[in-house]
């Protein structure tokens, strides 16, 4: 027999008041947008051909983690060799970095993906924020604000920027249409991911400035050049004699 302390059966007692564990997200958003999430999802679920996930998967690689790997070499040996170190960190901070932060609101929020179960499934993790749509965000619009004091013309700044909103636009779709995340999933990605854009942004002028005004201030006080006067012989050039008239 068990010692009772005080008479009382404390293992009976903890077996009477015990209560599982409940495991909620640490963050809980209201979702004013749920019908359109489970109706998108259950539409495009319900109209889903071999055909159709083939083209999706393929607009749905460039948001891809991997697509974006193969992007951010080549860009990380361009800086490197043009030695771009600030564009270098800009670009290091505002895409890997942002697509780090986007974990960790994943974690937090807890939401999991409108389908789990298919023959087109190739997915895990949670939905909120869509990795994809953010990571196609930071990518394309981190490219067109390197890109844009190059462009000349406002017409073509306007159609750099339309172009890299079309991108992030139809990866997004593909992610819904796949079933891989909610219509407030993708929302969400290119919300967090122009928000975090903005931030870089913001924080990279001052380093900009602070990289940029000792090179001006070393090019403004060098000395002018002296100049030195060069002899130049003066040719002398006689006068013509009139002739006197007696």
């Amino acid at each position: 027999m068990t010692p009772k302390p005080f008479g009382v059966d404390w293992l009976q007692v903890g077996i009477i008041f015990y209560v599982p564990p409940v495991i909620t997200p640490p963050l809980a958003i209201a979702n004013p947008l749920a019908g359109i999430d489970h109706g998108a999802a259950s539409w495009f679920h319900a109209h889903l051909t071999h055909k159709f996930v083939a083209v999706l998967r393929a607009i749905t690689e460039f948001g891809s983690s991997e697509w974006i790997g193969v992007v951010l070499a080549i860009a990380v040996v361009l800086f490197i060799f043009k030695r771009w170190w600030l564009s270098l960190a800009t670009l290091i901070v505002a895409v890997p970095g942002g697509m780090i932060l986007n974990e960790l609101v994943k974690v937090l929020v807890h939401r999991h993906r409108p389908f789990v179960d298919g023959w087109f499934v190739d997915w895990s993790g949670y939905s909120f924020a869509s990795g994809h749509t953010i990571g196609a965000t930071l990518l394309y619009g981190q490219i067109a604000l390197f890109v844009f004091p190059l462009i000349k013309g406002r017409r073509n700044r306007v159609l750099l920027f339309v172009a890299a909103i079309f991108v992030v636009a139809m990866v997004g779709f593909s992610r819904i249409a796949l079933g891989a995340h909610y219509f407030t999933d993708v929302l969400a990605g290119m919300f967090f991911g122009m928000a975090w854009l903005t931030i870089c942004l913001f924080a990279a002028r001052p380093l900009r400035r602070a990289l940029v005004r000792p090179v001006i201030e070393a090019a403004l006080a060098e000395p002018a050049p002296e100049l030195s006067s060069v002899p130049v012989e003066a040719e002398t050039l006689a006068a013509p004699a009139r002739d006197s008239l007696v």
